[in-house]
């Protein structure tokens, strides 16, 4: 009889190599579209929704009829709203929780040309948010895997990828042959590039962002409309940022902002309603609460917008904002070498010797998943000394060796310095990388968030 564990063993061994097989194929996939869209580049300069705007469709077919039937008798959006639809091109820059339904209901609507702009891949913890994606298309470019899925919502919708980080070498090519952009993105950078690129080529701006349980929503650009530089000038110091990777998101909160983004492009390109500009909408998902606010005109010496603005073309915005275009972790580098730990040494040579080990991770994050010995002191509490009292007997030890430890290796840095600084005789050092590093060199079995 065949032994009930190695069965198991075997079973959980051939699901992982189809997961792997999977992810290979994914990204041959993309490599061949990327080889066709070059080819299709090289024979022809100009994009391919520009090409294919230039014939514009005059009339529905009996497919279109049947299948936007519903929206088709609304009284101010008729044949002539469908065609317009038809017609239209959005560029989408960010396919996440924003990204996502905005496609999803500019494709099901009948948007005619659809780009989608993302650099990233797939992962698991996209899918709570990101719900063009799947479990299968893990690995693969989000643009290919929201192509995947709007395709098979309307087939008749022409679909180009960009899966590359928009930047100020690409922008202007890339945005020219659209109608309208819809900013999905994450981070203050590709907020100021897209701004300025969509003023210069003179192209609507539908901008979204969510963060916790709160939502954004407003419209850049359009009409006698302030653009992002009016409302906000000079960028936020990069440690007044928060992403969602770090301050947390609910899903349904991003499919809420991602769908009216979609609402107001629809609205933008119809000409139906009264369109976003100059007002901001705030939800807020604790309470469902909108409310809908003025902001200010246009400023008279805006740098980009104003009649004789200073920046004519695109600048460097990651040196301009002083952060990162991307969402990716990055690390900081706050400590001298001495005062940093790997995990590999800890792991070997301390964690059984007499220390404290300090998780400066909020409580919420410290109950998902924590080493073992590892006490929980958010980095709040460090920074105003709260703690003290608490460990006022492990701190009269002076050989007693205090580390600190946070999920990726940057808080717990800002620890230790401010923690070096009250005990300056202690040995304080951190774990570089925090817990993923102790996910990836120690204990592959421990959970990554």
């Amino acid at each position: 009889m065949i032994d009930s564990e190695v069965l198991q063993s075997e079973r959980v061994k051939l699901k992982r190599d189809i997961a792997e097989l999977r992810v290979t194929l994914n990204r041959k996939e993309q490599c061949l579209r990327e080889l066709e869209e070059a080819i299709s580049d090289c024979e022809d300069s100009d994009e391919a929704v520009e090409s294919s705007s230039s014939t514009p469709q005059t009339q529905l077919s009996n497919d279109d009829i049947a299948r936007y039937s519903r929206q088709l008798i609304l009284q101010d959006f008729g044949v002539q709203g469908q065609l317009k639809l038809k017609n239209s091109s959005v560029l989408i820059v960010g396919m996440g929780g924003l990204g996502c339904p905005a496609a999803q209901y500019l494709v099901s609507a009948g948007c005619g040309h659809l780009g989608l702009i993302d650099y990233d891949d797939v992962e698991r913890s996209n899918l709570h948010r990101q719900i063009l994606h799947s479990e299968q298309r893990c690995g693969m470019s989000k643009a290919e895997s929201a192509r995947i899925a709007l395709l098979e919502l309307n087939s008749h919708c022409e679909i180009r990828c960009h899966s590359r980080v928009i930047n100020s070498i690409n922008a202007m090519h890339i945005i020219r042959p659209y109608d309208v952009v819809l900013d999905c993105s994450d981070n203050v950078a590709t907020r100021y590039l897209l701004n300025d690129a969509c003023v210069m080529l003179r192209k609507p701006l539908v901008s979204g962002s969510a963060l916790k349980m709160d939502g954004q929503l407003t419209v850049y650009g359009y009409g006698q409309g302030p653009c992002y530089r009016c409302i906000y000038p000079v960028p936020p110091p990069p440690e007044a940022v928060t992403n969602c990777g770090d301050g947390g998101v609910l899903g349904a909160v991003t499919g809420i902002i991602g769908a009216m983004q979609a609402l107001e492009a629809i609205k933008v390109i119809i000409g139906l309603g009264d369109v976003m500009s100059g007002r901001l909408l705030i939800f807020d998902g604790s309470s469902c609460m909108f409310r809908n606010i003025r902001i200010r005109t246009k400023r008279p010496n805006c740098h980009v917008c104003s009649a004789q603005p200073l920046i004519t073309e695109l600048i460097d915005y990651e040196m301009f904002c002083g952060m990162h275009a991307t969402d990716k972790d990055n690390p900081l580098d706050l400590l001298e070498p001495e005062q940093r730990l790997e995990v590999k040494e800890y792991h070997q040579n301390l964690q059984t010797q007499p220390h404290l080990l300090i998780d400066v991770r909020p409580p919420a994050e410290f109950e998902i998943c924590q080493l073992p010995q590892s006490i929980n002191v958010p980095l709040s509490e460090i920074l105003d000394d709260s703690y003290l009292k608490r460990f006022a007997k492990q701190l009269e030890d002076k050989e007693l060796p205090i580390i600190l430890l946070c999920r990726r290796g940057n808080d717990s840095q800002i620890a230790v310095q401010h923690v070096s600084n009250r005990f300056p005789a202690h040995s304080v050092r951190d774990l570089v990388g925090g817990l993923h590093a102790w996910t990836s060199s120690v204990d592959a079995t421990f959970p990554i968030y």
